[in-house]
């Protein structure tokens, strides 16, 4: 059902490399595919968008006015819900706000002692385009992790496209939208809302970035027009990683691989642990509860092709296999979590503690749920509200200032064969 590994085996390396092996955009046809629509949007907007969406989203729309949700709808929707609902979705996103208001960035300068001032300006983007997926499930949450840190930092209009296949709406996306401050939400998906955002069409205004996660065509999509936009990443599939002493309850360490593999058959649930014994009440804990889970199938699938029980040597070699793997989510399900810290360089978001399983982050611990995933968290960090901002260095040069560095600058243009450079530094020396 799920793998067994063992760091003492000769073949470890291998397998762990066969095991996280995983090529985001690498199929040719979707490619090809995802081109072809690209151009379409480009050279026909509008009516190019709302065929895909008949087509790839079984409509029946005419026009992108049918395609359009407007902030009244949005509030009708969150006014929709019940009591419960809109507690805990008001709490999560109270939460996620303050957490990010903490990120936020001011324009710093300082002033030098003859006068010369540098710094930094920050400024927001002018528009985002939040892409949230539809279809197999509705995320509400990924409304939360995207916009509210975009409306934190300040970002002016906030366009949000969903797909709704069949033209199902899901309520609770919509009313997410309201609290987080969407300004207009599009009924468009795939690499044809990507490709809308990216370029702009007569309705859909073309904006500055887009984030939010999407499946491969979505994905690729993103890649493409990177360099016309800003994205946030291209996102691969769920994982969980977890380093565990042996002390956890298994049915919990079972259930919280569950977490990411019930996402789809792609995602990675793999556990790090000294103890064999425990590895093997883990394992039986797996086979107890799976049959109990609603997405059984999906959990079996991701577990069996991309899951693994790996027994350590111990504790130290776990956190040198967790910093190898990067993994998007690690959770450190130990007595004392904070000792271990210090050793963890490389996780998208680190769970502290056997009582902080990984699908609280997911919701309302606060922290983005927006995540490096396939080992990008090597070089990449969680979205924030650092993503929807901009620096523009700040220089202003004194008289006296421009004597001393003209001169220098002056020399280094020189050293490099150009002479206008050179020139217009000099003639600023007195």
């Amino acid at each position: 059902m799920i793998t067994k590994l063992s760091s003492a085996q000769s073949d470890f390396q291998d397998n762990l490399s066969k095991l996280l092996s995983w090529e985001s955009v690498s199929n040719n046809n979707v490619a090809k595919t995802v081109d072809d629509i690209i151009a379409n949007i480009r050279i026909h907007g509008d009516k190019a968008l709302v065929d895909f969406t008949n087509q790839f989203d079984r409509m029946s729309a005419s026009n992108m006015g049918e395609l359009t949700i407007k902030v009244s709808t949005l509030k009708e929707a969150y006014d929709s819900l019940d009591d419960k609902q809109k507690t805990a979705l008001k709490t999560a996103a109270d939460r996620v706000n303050s957490y990010h208001q903490k990120q936020k960035q001011a324009t710093w300068t300082y002033t030098e002692d003859d006068g010369t001032m540098l710094g930094q300006k920050i400024t927001p983007l002018d528009r985002v385009g939040l892409y949230v997926p539809g279809g197999k499930a509705a995320y509400p949450s990924s409304v939360l992790m995207n916009a509210i840190p975009a409306k934190v930092a300040g970002v002016e209009e906030l366009i949000m496209v969903v797909p709704t296949p069949d033209g199902v709406v899901n309520q609770l996306v919509l009313a997410a939208a309201y609290i987080s401050g969407v300004d207009t939400v599009f009924t468009v998906g795939g690499a044809q809302a990507i490709a809308a955002l990216a370029y702009g069409t007569q309705t859909i205004p073309k904006v500055d970035k887009i984030v939010g996660p999407g499946n491969i065509y979505v994905a690729t999509a993103k890649r493409v027009v990177f360099g016309q936009v800003g994205i946030d990443m291209i996102a691969g599939p769920s994982e969980i990683l977890i380093i565990c002493d042996g002390k956890t309850n298994p049915d919990w360490i079972a259930m919280d691989l569950f977490s990411q593999a019930e996402h789809d058959e792609d995602a990675q649930s793999i556990l790090l642990c000294p103890d064999a014994d425990f590895i093997d009440q883990v394992q039986a804990s797996i086979a107890k509860l799976l049959p109990t889970m609603e997405r059984k199938a999906i959990i079996a699938t991701a577990l069996k092709d991309r899951g693994a029980l790996i027994l350590t040597k111990d504790m130290d070699e776990a956190v040198e296999i967790s910093n190898q793997i990067a993994p998007e989510h690690l959770e450190l399900s130990v007595e004392d979590p904070q000792s271990m810290l210090d050793g963890i360089k490389h996780a998208g978001a680190i769970f502290m503690g056997r009582h902080t399983c990984e699908s609280l982050g997911d919701y309302c611990a606060g922290p983005n749920h927006v995540l490096p995933t396939s080992g990008t968290a090597r070089f990449s960090s969680p979205l924030g509200v650092y993503d929807f901002q901009k620096k523009s260095s700040l220089i202003m040069v004194s008289d006296e200032g421009a004597n001393v560095l003209g001169e220098i600058a002056a020399i280094l243009a020189d050293g490099e064969g150009l002479q206008a450079h050179a020139q217009s530094a000099r003639y600023r020396i007195k």
